[in-house]
Order: structure tokens, then sequence, then C-alpha cells
């Protein structure tokens, strides 16, 4: 199981490609504060009430200087029909090796119907400026995540 990232830890950096194959990094962002989001699977109904919740929210939250990016080990095909589909605005990313999700402490153990599963923590990490973790959520829930964020951040 991988570590859970804390505040004031180093965010890893990534490398990932998007929904039409362009490489996103987080080194990218540099000099603005960014929501890295880890979700389980696009297109399924959880995962799209929180793109959509994000997508709604993106210039309130653009506006006050972060950038949001969606984490899923999704292959770039199925992020582009997720995004056209749901008219989603948010970077997605697909990680099919799991790699950037290990790092961030997204992928393990996790309950799933009262049975323990391995797969990704619905988790959010809030990145500073100078790529240092800011928040650290894990397991959070698809609804109401982002108004909690929102709140949190003071916005």
């Amino acid at each position: 199981m991988s570590e859970r990232l804390q505040p004031g830890d180093t965010a890893p950096d990534f490398t990932l490609p998007d929904a039409d194959g362009n490489e996103v990094s987080l080194a990218d962002h540099k000099g603005r504060k960014v929501i890295v989001y880890f979700y389980p699977a696009a297109l399924t109904p959880g995962c799209t009430k929180q793109a959509c919740d994000f997508t709604d929210n993106l210039d309130l939250l653009a506006g006050a200087g972060y950038d949001v990016i969606g984490v899923s080990p999704d292959k770039p095909e199925k992020l582009a029909k997720f995004r056209e589909k749901e008219e989603l605005k948010v970077t997605l990313v697909g990680d099919p090796s799991k790699a950037v999700l290990e790092a961030y402490g997204a992928f393990g153990e996790k309950k799933l119907y009262g049975k323990t599963v391995t797969g990704v923590i619905r988790s959010t990490v809030v990145v500073d400026e100078d790529g240092k973790v800011e928040r650290a959520l894990y397991n959070v829930k698809a609804t109401g995540h982002v108004a909690k964020i929102i709140k949190d951040l003071g916005l």
C-alpha cells in the first residue's frame, strides 16, 4: 500500500497523457495552485458527478488561482469520450500504470460494499504554488466534495 501524503510534503511530479494524448505535467503549473483529484473510472455515476461539480465550479477555482487536474487509470480515448459526453472543462489525465496514483497514496486497499478490494481511493490533493502539499484528503465522497473543498479553501 502506498504512503499517503501529508501537508508540507513535496507533491510527486508527474507527466501523463490527457484526453487528447497531450502530455500534462504538474511542473507545467508551477506558480499556480493545483487541485489534483483521483477518481476510479470515467463514465461512472460518482465520478461523473464529481467531474461535473469541478467543471461547474472551474471559473470560481481558476479565478482564485487554482488549476484542476483529474487523474484516473483510464486511457486517453475513454477520457475523451467522458469529456465529450459530459461537456467537462477540467483537465483529465490517464494513469493506466497507476504509478502516479500510487505515488499520491490514492491506490490501495479500500472497502467497497463491505468487502476489502484493491483499487483507486477517491482522493484530492491541493498543491501550492511551490509544489508542496497544502492538503491531502483521502476516501472522499463524490457528492458534495467540491463544495466542501471550496468552503475549506475559503473561496
